[in-house]
């Protein structure tokens, strides 16, 4: 009898306890000696596809930096897993930002592959306006398509806002097609221009512009916290000159909203927003009288109510694709001049829309914000993500998982889409302009 192990089943570890049967076709070897040959063929293997494994990664790498330059910039979350005792944690998240390769903005920031699908072969990244005494671009962003302009207004109340208790904030729009030309006339290599975006004066009824959409049947939507006793209002705008207003709604059956905020219209037709007590804490606003709460209002039938409650601050909300699936930030954790508490939520939330009474069910948590929180937020054609954060657009995959950022290093309100493959970032003093390969969801409705 011979206890072996038969070369031709080596990577089998077949042990055979009587005479090999392979005798005269292959060599016979003690079976210690066979399994450590085994083992360390075996280990020799795995260290060569490791060696491989890395080698192919680091030309990916190379092949990415030769291709975007420092624009793109790769982020293996592997490498920064632990910071040890040493280390540097951020522990001011509102203005610590996360560039653990401590690149220079603005620059897209890949956590996953996918994101190259979204930015393209060619992402760009401009400032197209700017004015480093105003923040003359905080929010309500709405894109024209008939004219290629987008309208949008600036901070209410905070910092460099020129607006208080004694004064309105702005409403503005710039050209897009201005822009283009300004670039095309910079040469070859794109770089930041500085395009004159245009004040729009507005009545009385309209204080304090927050929130926008559109269009809707032609019009834009406008959603204002209101100013003193100037009550918070919804408000339709007509986008071509003279830019005349109607408002449509301002109180809840008699009451008072807190500060209207953001908006969205889902395909029924019906307006969605938010209202939190934003205006109270820049003290522009009376204290709020009603709960933070989402609601809707029909137009065409008046009817309003609400449709979700358990949320700190409801600040933006969207929509996906097909109007199943809603989702509102939580901005809890941010009560502009009372500070900041950070065990309050800086979440998004997604809900299950229900289809007859439209009312958001199944309330869970999509995703977590790390600087700051989300205020504005969208969803692209491939049902991905975009929330506005304090260091630029963050963009979670459907799953809720971070994919990459619009590292801008400095705060963005909100965003929209202005057509296929391009994105206008409002970032308080400046307006960025990123080229891109996704598009956005239709806000439109007619």
């Amino acid at each position: 009898m011979f206890s072996c192990i038969c070369i031709v089943d080596y990577f089998f570890s077949v042990t055979y306890t009587y005479k090999c049967p392979c005798v005269g076709t292959c060599r016979c070897v003690p079976s210690s000696f066979a399994m450590s040959r085994l083992l360390i063929s075996f280990a020799t293997g795995i260290v060569a596809l490791l060696y491989t494994y890395t080698q192919v990664q680091e030309k990916e790498r190379a092949n990415i930096h030769d291709k975007y330059g420092q624009i793109v910039v790769i982020v293996d979350r592997l490498n920064f897993g632990v910071l040890g005792t040493s280390g540097t944690f951020r522990n001011d998240p509102e203005n610590q930002y996360y560039n653990p390769t401590n690149s220079s903005a603005p620059f897209f920031q890949v956590f996953e592959d996918e994101f190259l699908d979204i930015i393209g072969p060619n992402p760009s990244l401009n400032i197209i306006s700017s004015d480093p005494s105003f923040a003359f671009a905080h929010e309500a962003p709405v894109w024209m398509p008939d004219t290629d302009e987008v309208f949008f207004a600036s901070n209410a109340g905070g910092a460099l806002g020129r607006s208080d208790i004694n004064r309105n904030n702005q409403v503005f729009k710039m050209s897009l097609r201005e822009v283009a030309e300004a670039m095309g006339s910079a040469g070859e290599t794109l770089q930041n221009v500085n395009v004159t975006h245009y004040r729009i004066d507005l009545p009385e009824t309209v204080q304090m512009t927050n929130g926008g959409t559109g269009l809707y049947k032609g019009q834009i939507i406008l959603m204002n916290e209101g100013r003193g006793h100037r009550p918070s209002t919804i408000a339709l705008m007509n986008p071509y000159p003279p830019y005349n207003v109607s408002v449509i709604l301002d109180n809840f059956y008699g009451r008072h909203f807190n500060s209207l905020n953001d908006v969205k219209v889902h395909k029924s037709g019906s307006i969605f927003f938010t209202d939190v007590p934003y205006g109270y804490y820049h003290h522009f606003r009376p204290s709020p009288q009603l709960p933070n709460q989402v609601y809707s209002f029909d137009p065409r039938t008046g009817a309003i109510g609400v449709v979700a409650d358990q949320v700190n601050k409801p600040n933006g909300l969207t929509f996906s694709k097909d109007y199943q699936t809603a989702y509102i930030a939580d901005t809890g954790s941010l009560m502009a001049q009372f500070g900041i508490d950070r065990t309050l939520p800086a979440s998004i939330q997604q809900y299950d829309v229900d289809p007859k009474s439209l009312i958001f069910k199944n309330q869970r948590v999509f995703a977590y914000v790390d600087s700051g929180a989300s205020d504005g937020i969208n969803v692209d054609e491939f049902g991905n993500v975009y929330g506005a954060c304090f260091d630029g657009i963050n963009v979670w995959n459907p799953s809720g998982r971070l994919i990459g950022k619009f590292f801008l290093g400095t705060t963005s309100a909100n965003f929209v889409f202005a057509g296929k493959g391009r994105l206008v970032i409002l970032a308080e003093t400046e307006i960025y302009l990123a080229k891109i390969a996704a598009g956005g969801v239709s806000l439109m409705y007619e």
